[in-house]
């Protein structure tokens, strides 16, 4: 009889929907993230990938993908719970993805993640770290983590909590799932969207862009297990990092639609096409 409650309280927590159209599902969503409203939501037809979170929730995504796809870019918003706008930015941008401009040189297979950490999303406040009080941003396993990533967080960030980089790389099945598919997708460029620096930042092979919309390129330096510099340094794929002005407010939406054509503009002139 326990047993049998668990899994029906596990059920009614976390119902299991085909996509996140689900207008339960989308009126959470909306509830929490700016300029995100339900129907924005359901439009985006997002699906449920294979992994969830440390406390059971879906995380979603959703593939935009041209039968003549020569370029593969992976979209990542919500890595930090308590960034709600970058979440927001990655439903727009789906929007736009999905009507390419008819003159673009590419042909662009696009993964969007909009929220990689729901847990930290939801939390009451939302915040920065995972369930497990872990900075997912600090937990991919950049060379020398358990040397660096320990060493940094005590001295430089003077034990941070909202910084802690976890016992082990990949501890987390948040990285652990955006780690893999790094690896299954092969991504040509990775868009990771932050708040509320509001800067530009790069780190990978390429000329980095010099700007896109409003924010400036201004490279604040690599971090013991943090994405750009796994992806970026380690493995060689291009990493834009966008942080937002702020983490509560989504930019205009003449300034969301600026900074999907910088991106574009830019991906045309400095990737090379899949092969």
């Amino acid at each position: 009889m326990r047993l049998k409650t668990l899994i029906y309280t596990s059920i009614a927590l976390f119902p299991l929907v085909t996509h996140a159209g689900n207008p339960k599902v989308c009126v959470d969503y909306a509830s929490r993230v700016p300029g995100l409203t339900a129907a924005l939501c359901e439009a985006a037809q997002l699906k449920p990938l294979a992994a969830r979170s440390v406390q059971g929730r879906t995380i979603w995504g959703r593939d935009i993908q041209p039968d003549d796809a020569n370029l593969r870019v992976l979209v990542v918003g919500g890595m930090h719970g308590d960034e709600m706008s970058s979440v927001s930015l990655a439903y727009q941008w789906l929007a736009l993805a999905e009507k390419p401009p008819a003159d673009s040189p590419l042909s662009i297979h696009w993964r969007f993640i909009p929220g990689l950490n729901p847990d930290g999303l939801f939390a009451r406040p939302s915040r920065r770290t995972n369930a497990n009080g872990v900075d997912l941003n600090r937990n991919f396993p950049t060379p020398n983590w358990s040397r660096d990533a320990r060493q940094y967080w005590e001295k430089r960030t003077k034990r941070d909590p909202r910084r802690w980089p976890g016992n082990k790389p990949l501890s987390e099945p948040e990285s652990k799932y955006l780690h893999d598919l790094m690896e299954s997708f092969k991504p040509n460029l990775i868009v990771s969207i932050h708040a509320p620096y509001g800067v530009l930042d790069f780190d990978g092979p390429s000329v980095p862009p010099s700007k896109l919309g409003r924010l400036y390129l201004d490279q604040v330096g690599i971090f013991p297990g943090s994405l750009g510099n796994y992806g970026g340094i380690h493995k060689g794929v291009p990493v834009v990092t966008i942080e937002l002005p702020s983490a509560s407010a989504i930019p205009q939406t003449a300034e969301v639609r600026q900074m999907w054509m910088d991106l574009l503009r830019w991906t045309a002139e400095r990737l090379k096409p899949a092969k």
